[in-house]
Formats: structure tokens, sequence, C-alpha cells
């Protein structure tokens, strides 16, 4: 299975704690450029994913909030 389709699995909390972490290790520094690298681009993948569950959450509240013809 790749990291694409594991990632697909990822819940919101899971996906928001491991960013959490990775911002973390960004933020402590020394890491080597390469490692920073991967860190930053696995961060912006886990942003992706944060940010899908975000606007489907929006979306099912706004059809909540549709009345009902």
């Amino acid at each position: 299975m790749t990291d694409e389709k594991n990632d697909e699995r990822l819940s919101y909390e899971q996906a928001r704690a491991e960013l959490a972490s990775v911002v973390e290790r960004l933020e402590a520094g020394g890491t080597s450029l390469e490692e920073s690298l991967a860190l930053w681009e696995r961060g912006e993948a886990l942003a992706v994913i944060c940010q899908r569950w975000l606007d489907g959450a929006r979306d099912r509240i706004d059809a909540a909030r549709q009345p009902a013809d």
C-alpha cells in the first residue's frame, strides 16, 4: 500500500497530531537540510488532509442547516 493510500485513511485528529509533531521537529532545528525538506513536504501533505476534513465538515453543516423543502 502506498503512503498516499495510508494518508487517505488518516482521521482529522491523526493528521493534525502528526502535523503538530512535524512542526515541533522543524521548530526545534538540528535536522539536516534534506530531513528538513522532507518534514516540510510531509507537513504540507498533512495540512491538505486536515483542510479536506474541515471542508467536508463545513459542507455537512451547511447541508444540515438548509431548510427542508
